[in-house]
């Protein structure tokens, strides 16, 4: 008897356990979103949808048709804007895909701190998203341009930014560092190439990163800024400098290993920082008239390429403390770990003392090799001819 109730329990089971189940055949696929401003202050939304034939491979990636198109909506709130977004799809909505999102620059100086708060309430929102903000443009246009390497553009955007070269923000850091003490967050930015004239053969660039306040965009920092902020923030992969030499030519070295530290010195009413760089790689470009094969030739090439470092850097540095005021880095969270006491007190005036505070650099660079690189033609015919 109990072996027979058990059975007709399992079966029970069996029978209702999968009565809400969704078949893929009724999902829509969102790939990528963008958000853009209008101008009586809404919020259009746009979502890129893989078309179910890219999905299975029906598709070569070769071919003319699109795998993907693209809808939108307009709304104050996120809830209005969704509702209208599901009226206008035959299937329903599956967000767990989507890679990116896509902020005009636009709706980011105006903030962005309600159009985000929709992503921490909703489970279906993937904290893991990247975050972009799209340079003097609307974010629904990058959503339209059609990358020749990938069936799905947005996949594209998705590996370029976590290569190492570019600030790659997903929507759980932004949200970490926007609740961290003493520092303020950043996230990559992408614009329309401008050198490209054939609308079905568009593509984007990086364009460095912007830093923000208060959900709002202070300022946009361009590529050679975006290397000093991963290299102080100790997130660099790889990166490339180039310098010009007193002697005329031009070296340049390829990192593939980037760190840094920062020391916090606390003073009375102040504090000041000292930042340590270290890099290591090999040339990858050498027009100069020195051989690279002296040691004394190198020892110039080695100094000439710190102090293009140290240069950039202090660039970078000036945008953030003098021009926008905006603690990206984390300065005030060094003093916070390792002086808490301190911050304390300095807390309250962070945003008047860091624009004042003194911070120094040293950089310490390794060549380990020359790769293919030698001195330069123009050296070796000299040579020859002496």
């Amino acid at each position: 008897m109990r072996i027979a109730k058990a059975m007709i329990l399992l079966v029970f089971v069996i029978l209702c356990g999968c009565w809400d189940r969704t078949e893929i055949n009724d999902l829509a696929f969102v790939t990528a979103t963008a958000l853009d401003l209008t101008d009586n202050g809404n919020i259009l939304c746009s979502l890129q949808i893989a078309i179910p034939a890219s999905i299975e491979g029906g598709r070569s990636g070769g071919g003319k048709d699109n795998q993907f198109f693209i809808i939108s909506a307009e709304g104050k709130d996120g809830n209005e804007i969704h509702r209208k977004l599901q009226k206008k799809s035959s299937r329903m909505l599956f967000l767990s895909h989507r890679s990116v999102i896509f902020v005009s620059e636009r709706l980011a100086k105006h903030g962005i701190g309600d159009v985000l708060d929709i992503f921490t309430h909703d489970p279906k929102n993937r904290l893991k998203t990247y975050i972009m903000v799209v340079k003097g443009g609307e974010g629904r246009n990058i959503l339209k341009m059609n990358y020749p390497l990938k069936q799905v553009s947005i996949e594209a955007v998705k590996e370029m930014e976590i290569s190492g070269e570019d600030v790659a923000v997903t929507l759980r850091d932004f949200f970490i560092t926007y609740a961290s003490e003493g520092v303020h967050p950043v996230a990559g930015t992408i614009e329309p190439d401008i050198h490209t004239k054939d609308t079905d053969k568009e593509i984007f660039n990086f364009a460095g990163s912007g830093v923000f306040k208060d959900f709002k965009l202070f300022g946009l920092l361009n590529e050679k800024d975006t290397l000093g902020l991963l290299w102080v923030t100790d997130k660099l992969k790889t990166g490339r400098i180039t310098t010009n030499l007193p002697n005329g030519g031009e070296v340049g070295l390829v990192l593939n290993h980037a760190h840094s530290k920062i020391i916090t010195q606390p003073l009375n009413n102040s504090v000041q920082f000292k930042i340590r760089l270290e890099g290591q790689g090999s040339l990858a470009e050498n027009t100069s008239n020195l051989d690279i094969n002296e040691p004394n030739h190198l020892k110039i090439i080695k100094k000439e390429l710190e102090n293009a470092v140290k240069e950039q850097v202090q660039a970078f540095l000036f945008k953030i403390q003098k021009k926008y005021k905006v603690d990206s880095v984390g300065f005030g969270q060094e003093i916070y770990k390792n002086y808490p006491e301190k911050w304390a007190v300095l807390k309250p005036n962070w945003d008047t003392l860091f624009p004042k505070a003194s911070i120094a650099i040293e950089v310490s660079l390794t060549i380990k090799g020359a790769g293919m690189v030698h001195s330069s033609f123009g050296s070796q015919a000299e040579g020859g001819e002496k």
